[in-house]
């Protein structure tokens, strides 16, 4: 049985000795709803590594869950601190672009360490104890801040609702940027959500977003959850439905962010802002105080860009023989580059 968490959250504890935490599996979605249970630190490495989970936000909070593991797993003597802090330089550098990650596995280190000092060097089980209840906090705390970010955004669609009398906001979305890249609500679509909560006629288009098609195969599966009118379009159809005054607002999300405001997000994102900007367009970048790495001001040489597998291009993810799999789109040998995100 499936718990039914997946249906509010992409990412959940299970209480227990030991405890675990479950994830929706998002490689197999729209196909398939499957949860993953992760019952180690490695395991939430693993789920981090093979996009199991992915998304800025959400990868922040299983980071922080991971350390929670880590912390349960780590033997219970003089060693649990080194463990504890190799196992959080291993989580970080599963996933180098989105700064959450990074963000969440700091924070949890930080306020262990403080908690362990303020307790006067507190034994290890109220140690791991308090891990637990921070990462549930983070994630609690995620779910409130995109639930924040759709109350900041939601007058935006109010307003060109207005100013259409009522008539339909379109809204151009790229990449999945949704409640499955968070804990609950998502960035780029909250205030969508809340926008159809509120009676306001919404329609989105919804880039596939190549290779991983994460808009076609994830977004669109929720806005249909959520019975949200929504169209799929290619990738390369957004400057043309922009051309033609098909689109009213464009909202993406971030991976990580600078303290000048350069955005880095899924790659084709840059293109899309272009065509706004050239078009007159509205565009808006959502995202939580997390996404911001304030160590840095220049997105295009500080930001590390995640360089995927060859398969990722030379394949592509769907139903094959009824079952989910994948299918080759070119000759094996086809040369190929997948930067994941752009600037």
């Amino acid at each position: 049985m499936i718990p039914e968490f997946w249906r509010t959250r992409s990412i959940q504890r299970i209480s227990g000795t030991p405890a675990a935490v479950a994830v929706v599996d998002q490689r197999l979605l729209p196909f398939v709803i499957q949860t993953v249970t992760l019952q180690s630190s490695g395991d939430a490495i693993a789920a981090l590594q093979q996009m199991i989970v992915r998304g800025a936000p959400l990868i922040g909070v299983a980071g922080a869950y991971g350390i929670a593991l880590a912390a349960q797993e780590a033997p219970n003597d003089q060693h649990f601190w080194g463990y504890l802090t190799e196992r959080a330089e291993q989580l970080t550098n599963a996933r180098p672009t989105a700064i959450n990650l990074a963000w969440g596995v700091e924070r949890m280190m930080k306020e262990l360490r403080q908690h362990s000092a303020n307790a006067g060097h507190a034994d290890i089980n109220q140690v791991v104890a308090t891990a637990w209840l921070l990462a549930d906090a983070i994630a609690d705390e995620d779910a409130a801040t995109c639930n924040s970010i759709g109350l900041h955004g939601l007058p935006l669609i109010q307003e060109i609702s207005k100013r259409k009398n009522g008539g339909v906001v379109n809204i151009l979305t790229h990449c999945n940027a949704g409640r499955l890249a968070c804990v609950a609500w998502g960035t780029a679509t909250a205030p969508i959500y809340h926008a159809h909560q509120a009676g306001i006629a919404v329609h989105v288009w919804v880039d596939e977003t190549r290779p991983r098609n994460q808009g076609a195969r994830l977004t669109t599966w929720e806005l249909a959850e959520a019975g949200i009118p929504h169209t799929l379009i290619v990738d390369n159809a957004g400057g043309h439905l922009m051309q033609h005054g098909l689109v009213d607002i464009v909202l993406v999300g971030s991976d990580r962010t600078t303290r000048s405001g350069d955005v880095c997000n899924k790659i084709g994102t840059y293109l899309k802002a272009l065509a706004a900007h050239d078009n007159g367009i509205p565009f808006y970048a959502a995202l939580p105080s997390s996404t911001f790495d304030w160590e840095i001001s220049d997105g295009v040489m500080q930001i590390p860009i995640e360089e995927r597998a060859a398969d990722e291009v030379r394949c592509i993810e769907g139903v094959v023989d009824g079952a989910v799999g994948q299918a080759q789109i070119t000759l094996p040998d086809t040369p190929m580059i997948f930067p994941r995100k752009s600037q």
